[in-house]
């Protein structure tokens, strides 16, 4: 079983920036793959950034550019490197893994991009 819990988040200025993180725990060698989604209000659930076990990175064409995705290995983390920010990327964000016994999904945090 793997457990993922996500720290960061919160209010943000227009231009500004955040990292949001988020640490699995449990058996973790199943994981292969870690991704970013987001929901906006009234929206769905999509996908912002995706990191695979080989380090290949697949990102949202809105957040290009401006978020990054990285994977730590050895603390079994990923982080989400959110600059520029925009009022259209105000949403809950989801931290979630793929494994080889299925998804899962952290619990979802709050950031708000306003002035």
């Amino acid at each position: 079983q793997v457990q993922l819990v996500e720290s960061g988040g919160g209010l943000a200025q227009p231009g500004g920036s955040l990292r949001l993180s988020c640490a699995a725990s449990g058996y973790t060698n199943s994981i292969y793959s870690l991704s970013w989604y987001r929901q906006p209000p009234g929206n769905g659930r999509d996908l912002v950034a995706k990191i695979t076990i080989d380090g290949i990175t697949t990102y949202a064409e809105s957040v290009k550019d401006r978020f990054t995705i990285s994977r730590d290995a050895l603390s079994n983390t990923v982080a989400l490197q959110m600059n520029n920010l925009k009022s259209e990327d105000t949403a809950v964000y989801y931290c979630h893994a793929e494994t080889y016994s299925g998804r899962l999904w952290g619990r979802g945090m709050q950031v708000t991009v306003s002035s």
